[in-house]
């Protein structure tokens, strides 16, 4: 359990969604990505991920698609900024354990801002050139209501392109 969110985990999935953290109102929900706002459940969809849009309430049923979600910090926040660099790095070695345990092909975060705190890089959007807990590292726009510089349609063109990335591989 993440801040509240279960962790939505098996051994050997294509690809592990990773946020920041789980967000506010994940965290009374008891479900990831629960927010209206939040555009990641249709934007897994529209790309390629599910052949129809999951309810935050039935997310478990994203393991039958070889997907699933964590988060890198557990504790729950209103806005992902209130999670500090150092926080995140300490995280990290726990973080590094889950991938390694559980073993998916593609870790993908949701947004740079836990690449750049875990590698002290600046990422670059897409596929990077490391491995997490032997995982291929890609970094994801954020689906929250309040990234605005992704409309909707940018935000599904860069799922796809992971979804794709995952059917080559």
């Amino acid at each position: 359990m993440s801040g509240g969110v279960e962790e939505i985990l098996a051994p050997g999935l294509a690809v592990v969604f990773c946020g920041l953290n789980p967000a506010a109102t994940a965290a009374r929900s008891g479900h990831n990505f629960s927010a209206g706002s939040n555009r990641f459940w249709p934007a897994l969809h529209l790309a390629g991920f599910t052949p129809h849009r999951i309810a935050p309430a039935d997310e478990r049923e994203l393991l039958r698609y070889g997907c699933g979600i964590t988060a890198l910090v557990a504790r729950a926040t209103r806005e992902g900024r209130e999670i500090s660099r150092v926080e995140v790095r300490a995280a990290g070695s726990e973080f590094e354990q889950k991938i390694a345990r559980y073993a998916p092909r593609w870790v993908a975060f949701l947004g740079k801002a836990g690449v750049a705190a875990l590698t002290g890089t600046s990422p670059a959007w897409g596929r990077q050139g490391l491995e997490i807990g032997g995982a291929r590292v890609w970094v994801l726009p954020n689906p929250s209501g309040l990234n605005r510089a992704f409309p909707m349609a940018a935000l599904v063109a860069a799922y796809r392109e992971l979804h794709d990335a995952i059917g080559r591989s």
